[in-house]
């Protein structure tokens, strides 16, 4: 039983990996930084926030891919 739930964790982690690195931080980072240069009244904390978003997004998906795959690991080879 150990196998299988370190084998979810594990997936687990790259689907959390992919989601917080690409689409949240790299794609969201784009589009938050777009959407103020559209604005009216643009925010330059905004911007900012976006840019380091779109910089820091490989080591943000590789954050959340740790996470959850060191335990899922760990629980592998517990056994």
């Amino acid at each position: 039983m150990k196998t299988v739930i370190g084998c979810v964790m594990i997936l687990s982690a790259i689907v959390l990996g992919l989601w917080a690195g690409v689409w949240w931080a790299f794609i969201g980072g784009i589009v938050d930084v777009i959407e103020q240069v559209r604005a009216p009244e643009m925010s330059a904390i905004a911007i900012a926030i976006g840019v380091a978003k779109v910089v820091f997004a490989g080591f943000i998906g590789w954050l959340a891919f740790a996470v959850l795959a060191i335990p899922g690991k760990l629980l592998i080879l517990s056994d």
